[in-house]
């Protein structure tokens, strides 16, 4: 008991810092409570957040300011991308405001359609009328272009020359279109095409070759230079062109791959297509005299006859003479048939027959996109033989008749015709790597599919979320609020209702507080006397080196 005595007051009462005192503790415990649950909040926000996406990029001063009041509207959250050039909205509701702000006819583009002709005032004069009509026709132009993939934006200007009852005076319209493309993109012919067409068919009376078509960076996209009736062949042409081709190698491959299997057969086709359209218009006429048959339209003929004999010779007197008298000979017999009958005159027969013309007319007109000579060249591989056993490949060439078979099966599908001039090789070699066995394509691994990769980082990252609050409430929060709940439970501890003790429990209670007392009282003389011994071995430290001496000596 003296010992235990001895220590609590040899313990000097030192002045307590700030930090040592109960308030101190408790602010500094709030402080970092207060941290903590920051930090939390912090987390579980970041976790939460939402995965921007792209709205509208690339759009004008006037339409982002229309687009940012129709989203606070909505009360949808939003933010601009590094440079402004882009709107950002949460990756949940890209699709549902893009909808909405089409409805609303937003983004605009800077270009103005015929919603410009829905607030035309009273009284507004022609001209002005006629300019907004341009400029909506215009407008419509530019946002009808703006849709395609590789246009980012388009202006369009037509001039559109005023009408006048003047034969000679009279001009057709005239366009220019210039064109935004996005980065990296291009634009081919068959587009820029498109793009003439499209404008020339929306303005009236406006030919495709007054169209102009040009790109950001000022080069010419529509040559218009090239003449009517040109040999090159436009997109459209070539397109149909290399559809035949395509489609006459299908058809080929499509036969010989059942027999010689998938990758050992190639095939290409040259069409020569005739784009010229001919009209012909013929008369022939045949020769229909005989031999050859012949068809009468009409025969005439005709016979005369003069009767008796008629006064001839010179005039004058001899021949003004009376006949002399008529003598027969004795022998004389009838006339010969057909003879003119005795004192007959002169007679003359003619006859007509004509004949039908034999004429032939032909009107023949042939389509343009005919064909006009196919070759086609078929590359067949060697036949491949595995070994059941020992499983080694070997290659083998195919027979005669096989490749004669491969043949008319590739004639039947190109549609020969020896007529028209096409040519057919079909040639039997080994493929490069032929006797490799053919790798499987290699599937695709769980962890490089785009989706899972996904799924796979939105999970780590509510893991990670979730794993940092456990270890800030766990290692953090929950130690520094267990002293503040522990107060917390003393405070809301009612302490029991008091009991009426009985006598002996008195009796037991006066017996514990005058032990308690006694106790108290030999403690205190404790403390004096070890505060004399202090004092005395302070002021005269040889006397309590001698007392001790004293103790030490006494106790050997």
């Amino acid at each position: 008991m003296a010992a235990a005595a001895e220590n609590l007051v040899l313990d000097p009462p030192g002045q307590q810092t700030f930090l040592q005192t109960s308030f101190g503790r408790n602010i500094v415990l709030g402080v970092g409570a207060a941290v903590v649950l920051a930090v939390m909040a912090a987390v579980w926000m970041w976790s939460q957040q939402p995965e921007y996406r792209v709205l509208f990029a690339n759009f004008t001063d006037r339409d982002g300011g229309a687009i940012t009041a129709s989203l606070d509207q909505m009360a949808v959250k939003y933010k601009f991308s590094e440079g402004g050039a882009a709107i950002l909205v949460p990756a949940s509701q890209v699709h549902d405001i893009r909808l909405k702000l089409a409805a609303q006819g937003l983004p605009k583009g800077g270009n103005v359609g015929f919603e410009l002709m829905e607030n035309q005032k009273l009284g507004v004069s022609q001209f002005l009328e006629q300019v907004n009509y341009q400029r909506s026709l215009e407008g419509e132009l530019a946002r009808s272009i703006q849709s395609l993939a590789a246009v980012s934006a388009a202006r369009v200007h037509l001039a559109l020359p005023k009408p006048t009852v003047f034969v000679r005076d009279q001009q057709k319209p005239t366009a220019s279109v210039l064109l935004n493309l996005q980065t990296g993109r291009v634009i081919d012919a068959a587009q820029v095409s498109a793009i003439v067409h499209l404008v020339a068919s929306s303005v009236p009376e406006l030919p495709p070759s007054n169209v102009t078509v040009v790109d950001q960076a000022g080069n010419l996209l529509s040559d218009t230079s090239k003449p009517a009736g040109a040999k090159n062949l436009d997109p459209n042409q070539l397109k149909y062109v290399m559809q035949i081709q395509q489609g006459i190698v299908k058809q080929v491959e499509s036969l010989i791959v059942p027999l010689v299997g998938q990758g050992n057969v190639r095939a290409e086709a040259t069409a020569d297509v005739d784009f010229a359209q001919v009209d012909t218009a013929a008369e022939i006429y045949k020769p229909n005299s005989p031999p050859a048959a012949s068809a009468i339209r009409s025969q005439q003929s005709s016979e005369a006859a003069t009767p008796g004999a008629t006064a001839g010779g010179v005039p004058g007197a001899l021949s003004n003479q009376p006949p002399g008298v008529a003598t027969a000979p004795i022998t004389g017999g009838a006339p010969a048939p057909g003879a003119p009958a005795a004192g007959a005159g002169p007679s003359r027969k003619d006859s007509t027959t004509n004949y039908e013309v034999d004429k032939t007319v032909r009107f023949e007109q042939r389509p343009m996109g005919g064909i006009k000579r196919l070759s086609v060249g078929v590359v067949v591989n060697y036949r491949r033989i595995v070994d059941a056993k020992t499983g080694k490949v070997t290659i083998k060439a195919l027979t005669t008749a096989e490749v004669a078979q491969i043949n008319d099966l590739v004639k039947e599908a190109m549609g020969f015709s020896k007529e028209r001039g096409d040519t057919l090789n079909v040639t039997n070699a080994p493929f490069d790597g032929v006797d490799k066995p053919v790798a499987p394509a290699e599937a695709l691994a769980w962890w490089r599919d785009p989706e899972l990769q996904e799924i796979g980082r939105q999970a780590l990252k509510y893991l990670a979320a979730g794993l940092l609050l456990l270890f800030l409430y766990f290692r953090l929060l929950r130690p520094m609020l267990r002293p503040v709940m522990r107060k917390f439970d003393q405070i809301t501890d009612l302490p029991p209702a008091p009991v009426k003790p009985s006598i002996e429990e008195v009796e037991e209670e006066a017996e514990r507080a005058e032990q308690s007392a006694e106790v108290s009282q030999q403690v205190a003389g404790y403390r004096e006397n070890l505060n004399m011994a202090k004092k005395l071995a302070h002021e005269d430290p040889r006397v309590v080196a001698n007392v001790v001496k004293a103790w030490v000596g006494a106790n050997e």
